[in-house]
């Protein structure tokens, strides 16, 4: 590995603190260049050998590789044999994070994924108890067909996703940093499913369509995974240099134009105050402020992915649709119209131009 891939990011001064660029979002570029050139150079390693692994899927990686520089989770929507499970393990891998899968099924229940307290006797008799930690804990999680589970189930990963914890017989137990979940979900079969309440579809920071790959890339995999020894990632990244590669991602300068895009892309979702006839018409609710908060990281670290200091317009409007998709919806009039989810986004991400 080379030398400049095991530096870590030393701190910055937060805007405001004596490094801040006058009348900017966020500290003097100046100050953040070389940090934000040499995390570059780390992600780019961390691209290239995760393509040893996942073929063909090159938009999917990236946007998982943001959710992560983020600090946040993601929802990977596609049919069965895509990779999914496959991308998880490779990140796991090549980031250096202890990754566990659980497979959710209705029977699932929160004390199989949390953990449970079991009572231990001594041999003089004393009697206590001691908690078992389940698969949540963990650097990276991979919640498989999520949607499988019960709401009982679901709702007590809620609490793990947003706030980093689990609370078992009245007694927090922090969970390890980072923590990611990456849960899977099958988008034909509907039957057996309990579809994911609103509140546990903004805890994602991105839902990402995993889709076909093309002729090229699936002749590539046939050869590379059907063969008699296959192709094994390394570890790239520690826990610890994606730890600080978060922090130094919240650091990167957002400049005007982007934050107004933002919010007008935001804003412009909401029945309440549509931006155009197409959502005051079709959408039933809108993406809240969690939205613009997921939407200004992502660019920030699409920005980085692709080796720039700061986002521009572009990485708004290619970053719309994983944002957006799973925090809207539509009114039943809009089924019976043939109006889709995307149709909307793309109108919103149009009036950007």
């Amino acid at each position: 590995m080379p030398a400049n891939m095991a530096q870590t990011p030393q701190p910055i001064p937060e805007a405001g603190s004596g490094g801040g660029a006058p009348g900017g979002l966020g500290p003097d570029p100046a100050l953040i260049l070389p940090q934000v050139e040499a995390l570059g150079g780390r992600i780019a390693a961390v691209r290239a050998e995760i393509g040893r692994a996942i073929f063909g899927q090159a938009e999917v990686v990236d946007l998982a590789l943001i959710t992560l520089l983020c600090g946040g989770h993601v929802l990977l929507v596609g049919v069965p044999g895509l990779g999914k499970t496959r991308l998880v393990q490779t990140l796991g891998t090549v980031l250096g994070l202890a990754a566990k899968r659980v497979q959710f099924t209705p029977d699932l229940l929160p004390p199989d994924i949390l953990g449970s307290e079991v009572l231990d006797q001594t041999s003089e008799g004393q009697r206590s108890f001691r908690f078992i930690p389940g698969p949540v804990f963990c650097q990276l999680l991979m919640a498989d067909e999520i949607n499988r589970a019960s709401p009982r189930t679901q709702s007590a990963l809620l609490q793990a996703m947003q706030e980093g914890r689990v609370a078992v017989a009245g007694v927090d137990h922090p969970l390890p940093r980072p923590f990611h979940v990456l849960a899977t979900q099958n988008p034909l079969e509907q039957e057996g499913t309990y579809p994911l309440p609103e509140a546990q579809l903004d805890r994602f920071l991105l839902e990402i369509a995993v889709s076909y790959p093309d002729l090229d890339a699936e002749r590539t995999m046939l050869l590379a995974t059907t063969g008699r020894m296959e192709t094994q990632p390394s570890q790239v990244l520690t826990a610890e240099e994606l730890l600080a590669a978060q922090a130094l991602i919240r650091q990167v300068p957002v400049g005007e134009t982007v934050l107004e895009a933002i919010l007008a892309l935001v804003r412009g979702g909401r029945p309440e105050t549509p931006a155009d006839k197409l959502v005051e018409d079709y959408v039933d609710w809108g993406p809240g402020p969690r939205a613009a908060q997921a939407l200004m990281l992502a660019c920030r670290a699409r920005a980085v992915l692709d080796g720039r200091l700061t986002p521009s317009i572009e990485d708004v409007a290619a970053l719309a649709r994983p944002v957006l998709r799973h925090r809207m919806a539509l009114k039943y009039t809009a089924r019976l119209e043939g109006v889709v989810l995307a149709q909307v986004i793309d109108r919103l991400v149009e009036r950007l131009a």
